[in-house]
């Protein structure tokens, strides 16, 4: 558990310009002071993160907006008020005071309203924005546990704030509302229909000119055994003929038998959405630690609820081929 100690600590720590991977509901952020571009620096050093990709701005209540952003138009006050806080990520105009280094050189900023009660703990304790992008090297799986987050880093000497498993287990949904409509940029838990409800108008699609967003490059949350993802008869198919040949080969499967195959690791994934992606790095992760030479992912179901699973999936492939069944 987390102490007030341990909160004190961790309040210290970005005070003096260090980093703390601290969980959100989503996933465990490596947080620095955002109102610190050395401290932000140091996020892109350890992770080995573009220094054009930008990161979320977390805080500790919707108020704060006031001081990251230029501009708050309506559609971002309505979305705050309905998902805040929670697993929802805003994209505003930025303010003068904010440093190219939080937003890639953007003229937007990304920021958010964790629900998590240690993150709460941590922002309303520290008083300022933390800069926190997902605890993990860069466009490798994100961390769900405090365990990833050491694991991820080794020897490097990273404070980290214990509270057990993330609960959504995928990264926030991310809305552009800098622009004259409001869009979709990176899909998660709270689905379209949801924001649409909120908005009470459709959303836009995605200009060509939108802003980058946190985690939407083509290869991303990957494993280090190439991923691929087809539907169960191609992916057994696969897997029995890649163990003929001596191959080792890990499945994330959607339920169903085991099947008798030597040199295979499975792993049986919930079939309900949410739970879905509440295992899912989990789950990657242990498959990628067996040291197979192939990882196989049996498509999930279509539907709203599964978007944010698929692009996730999507962003692990990165465009591998499929492993050769000869």
């Amino acid at each position: 558990m987390v102490s007030d100690k341990d909160i004190e600590q961790a309040v210290g720590i970005l005070r003096s310009g260090g980093l703390v991977a601290f969980p959100t509901e989503t996933v465990y952020g490596l947080g620095a002071d955002a109102a610190s571009p050395p401290a932000v620096r140091g996020i892109f050093e350890l992770k080995g993160r573009p220094a054009t990709h930008p990161v979320i701005v977390h805080l500790a209540d919707a108020v704060q907006v006031a001081h990251w952003a230029r501009e708050v138009p309506g559609a971002a006050r309505v979305l705050a008020q309905r998902f805040w806080p929670g697993p929802l990520t805003l994209v505003l105009r930025r303010a003068g005071n904010v440093s190219d280094v939080v937003t890639g050189g953007q003229d937007t900023i990304a920021l958010r309203v964790p629900s998590h009660p240690i993150a709460r703990q941590l922002l309303a304790r520290f008083g300022g924005g933390i800069a926190a992008p997902s605890a993990n090297r860069h466009g490798r799986v994100s961390a769900t546990t405090a365990e990833h987050v050491r694991s991820e880093f080794g020897a490097a000497a990273l404070f980290v704030l214990d509270g057990g498993e993330s609960q959504v287990g995928i990264e926030s949904t991310i809305v552009d509302v800098s622009g004259s409509a409001v869009s979709l940029l990176r899909p998660g838990s709270i689905g379209v229909a949801e924001i649409e409800q909120a908005l009470g108008a459709p959303l836009a699609a995605s200009a060509a000119n939108a802003p980058r967003a946190p985690g939407t490059l083509a290869a991303h949350y990957a494993p280090q055994t190439p991923l691929s993802v087809m539907e169960r008869d191609l992916a057994l198919e696969l897997a029995a003929s890649l163990t003929r040949q001596g191959k080792r080969v890990a499945v994330l499967a959607l339920g169903g038998q085991r099947p008798l195959l030597s040199g295979l690791e499975w792993i049986a994934a919930p079939r309900q959405a949410a739970a879905y992606a509440h295992a899912l790095y989990a789950s990657l992760r242990r498959l990628d630690e067996c040291g197979c030479d192939a990882l196989i992912v049996e498509a999930p179901p279509k539907g709203h609820e599964w978007t944010a699973i698929h692009d996730r999936l999507a962003r692990a492939a990165g465009g591998v081929s499929a492993p050769e069944a000869t």
